[in-house]
């Protein structure tokens, strides 16, 4: 292999790793999943740790992250209560909400006097 290819072949592989590095993807502005599941922030989570346990994650599953997952640009992976790792973007974990149904949905978005916010870039 040449010089040049094997240089456009670890460019490539880098760039595939950065991506898979990003668990969210943004669409009309707000985070979604891989699955295209709108994603939410929670006011009470605070110094990188979640406050949303037990019955709360229930009701707002986190974006859990595996442990091939490592870390990139503004997200980061927090250790939750129960061991769980999750997805944290600019220090604040991802959540799912149970009752969004289909992609676009943001029925949690204010939820709980304001306190669940639709997550954005």
């Amino acid at each position: 292999m040449t010089i040049h290819k094997l240089a456009l072949a670890l460019l490539a592989s880098l760039s595939l790793a950065a991506y898979a590095a990003a668990p969210a993807m943004v669409s009309n502005g707000m985070l979604t999943g891989s699955n295209g599941m709108t994603l939410y922030t929670f006011d009470k989570d605070a110094g990188g740790k979640s406050a949303c346990n037990g019955p709360c994650a229930a009701n707002w599953p986190p974006l859990l992250a595996t442990d091939g997952d490592t870390a990139s640009g503004d997200y980061s992976i927090i250790t939750r209560d129960d061991g769980k790792k999750q997805w944290a973007l600019k220090g604040k974990p991802l959540y799912y909400w149970i009752k969004d149904q289909k992609p676009g949905d943001m029925t949690g978005d204010g939820f709980l006097n304001n306190t669940w916010h639709v997550a954005k870039p």
